[in-house]
């Protein structure tokens, strides 16, 4: 059989294929394309408020009674210091003056306006929801929301960049782990926000896979079924797919952001902080190049409520030069199939080939 079955059987999909969360890029209709194909959906929830989960996780429902995931954002909330208030009046300057000199104009929020919300806030809210898939990002669960998910009947699955975040996972009871390589799109599932893993995906998953004994998910670079295979022969018992959906139907990027994505080149795939304060691989552009290495990014969440409003305006001037378009290192054909559709071509190459 081509499909290890420990996490389909558990989970009660399909096919342990796995549609990556990717926050502001994946959407409610992403989440249910993937499940109609025999995946697991995933709905990103971030750090979104109660009031917000509960919308989208019943949006969902309305459309799949298939199983999903519900990703959530395990990052420590920085304290507001003096020092953290100075320079965020600092980088709001400089962010709203870079905005007008690239003819945009921009009112930021004040630190005061922006409301951060904890994952905490969401624990008893996905129990009541009976969500029983429950991924995670940024950091590990309080050991107190971990048990009483688990006592719940809820399925954790964790995200670790090193062999010692998946220990610290495994140890602490989370059911999964997804081990994210060097070569996934978008944001670093890092537990540390100022320190980036430079381990690739598959050294970093043989190692993973020596040191644990929970069922591994493996993200980073999976784009066809060659490297489908080559993950699975090292250990891998599920596959996350982000990067060959960005594009899809279902897909919240906008055309222009679509056709920038078809057009990149390997050399312009990059490493950055300045949209979030969190790292993040995505498009090398002006926003990036100026803010980069400046002194104006501030701690998660910081930068990334902070430059929302930014990103907002860019998007509605069809500006890619200031909008945070993640991407892998993985380039191939960006296809505009439904997610559906892209997924099962996936699982028939992986079969056929296999």
């Amino acid at each position: 059989m081509f499909w290890p079955d420990t996490i389909s059987k558990r989970l009660g999909i399909t096919y342990p294929v796995v549609q990556a969360p990717m926050f502001g890029v994946s959407t409610v209709s992403m989440a249910a394309a993937a499940a109609k194909a025999g995946c697991l959906g995933s709905l990103a929830l971030a750090d979104l408020s109660p009031e917000a989960s509960v919308k989208l996780i019943r949006q969902l429902r309305e459309l799949t009674d298939q199983p999903f995931a519900v990703n959530i954002f395990a990052h420590t909330i920085p304290e507001i210091t003096e020092d953290l208030k100075q320079k965020f009046i600092e980088t709001k300057t400089f962010l709203e003056r870079l905005a007008k000199e690239n003819n945009m104009e921009v009112k930021l929020p004040d630190l005061e306006d922006i409301k951060v919300n904890s994952y905490r806030d969401l624990i008893d809210v996905l129990i009541e929801e009976n969500c029983k898939i429950v991924s995670f990002t940024f950091g590990n669960l309080d050991d107190q929301s971990i048990q009483k998910l688990k006592a719940n009947g809820v399925t954790l699955i964790g995200t670790c960049t090193s062999v010692k975040e998946a220990l610290i996972l495994e140890e602490s009871g989370i059911d999964m782990i997804c081990v994210q390589g060097t070569e996934a799109g978008g944001h670093r599932g890092t537990f540390d926000a100022d320190h980036i893993q430079q381990i690739g995906g598959l050294s970093l998953l043989s190692q993973v896979y020596d040191h644990v004994k929970v069922p591994l998910i493996y993200a980073g670079g999976i784009y066809n079924a060659k490297t489908l295979q080559a993950v699975k022969g090292l250990g891998a018992q599920g596959f996350q797919v982000g990067n060959l959906l960005l594009t899809s139907e279902e897909s919240a990027l906008e055309p222009f952001e679509k056709e920038r994505l078809k057009k990149v080149r390997e050399e312009e795939v990059v490493l950055t902080k300045s949209f979030s304060g969190r790292y993040a691989r995505g498009i090398r552009n002006k926003y990036i190049e100026t803010v980069e290495n400046s002194p104006y990014i501030l701690p998660y969440p910081y930068q990334n409520k902070l430059t929302n409003e930014l990103r907002r305006v860019s998007k509605t001037l069809k500006n890619t030069e200031f909008v945070g378009i993640w991407a892998g290192q993985s380039i191939h054909h960006y296809s505009e199939a439904s997610a559906e559709t892209i997924l099962k071509n996936l699982i028939h190459e992986a079969e056929k080939t296999g």
